[in-house]
């Protein structure tokens, strides 16, 4: 299953699912009644107005919905302007994963909120994973790289670490081995033919 179809989201994909388990930080626009119970600092039975709660994505996105909404949703800081500052300075110092576990997936979830924070978020994943691509790809292919430094990476970079990873020791088990002769295509061959063919006819 392609990474890209977690994003829709999709319902059979662990990492779609995990990812929508991050948490949002709301607050309610309005009274909830029987859910008090969710905020232990409070007595009542209902869930007042301007209550902060910290709710699961899968449950904070329905409730923020533009035609009723329930609760306001404040984005989490690494996805602020002033993160995307720290990016700039050096995205290959960060250590994402203790940013966020699913950090592009969560992200790409949050872009959907009608927020203004939001707008720019695609933006920022764009820049990041492209700042750091190449380290991530160099870390796979060098081996002196620490062996833990996959656990260290976020979902998505760790993906493409231990697919380097792979294709390394693949290609090194291929040239220990030795490919065998390389020898030329049959339609390379016959179109050699066909043109000299061609050209002493044309000289004759």
């Amino acid at each position: 299953m392609s990474l890209c179809s977690s994003y829709s989201p999709n319902y059979f994909s662990l990492i779609d699912i995990l990812a929508t388990q991050e948490r949002v930080s709301c607050q309610t626009r309005i009274i909830l009644p029987g859910l008090g119970f969710l905020d232990v600092s409070s007595e009542s039975p209902d869930l007042q107005p301007g209550t902060k709660l910290d709710l699961p994505h899968w449950l904070a996105f329905p409730l923020n919905a533009p035609e009723r909404r329930i609760v306001n949703i404040t984005v989490p800081k690494i996805y602020k302007e002033s993160y995307k500052e720290i990016i700039n300075a050096d995205a290959s110092a960060i250590d994402l994963n203790k940013w966020c576990t699913y950090y592009y997936e969560f992200g790409i979830h949050l872009s959907g909120y009608n927020h203004r924070d939001c707008e720019k978020i695609q933006d920022l994943l764009l820049q990041t994973f492209k700042s750091r691509f190449r380290l991530v790809m160099d870390w796979a292919q060098n081996t002196g790289t620490d062996p833990t430094v996959g656990s260290q990476l976020p979902v998505l970079e760790k993906s493409i670490f231990t697919a380097g990873r792979k294709s390394r020791c693949i290609l090194i088990s291929w040239l220990k081995e030795g490919g065998g002769n390389i020898e030329t295509s049959d339609m390379v061959v016959n179109h050699k033919k066909r043109k000299r063919t061609e050209f002493e006819t044309n000289n004759t």
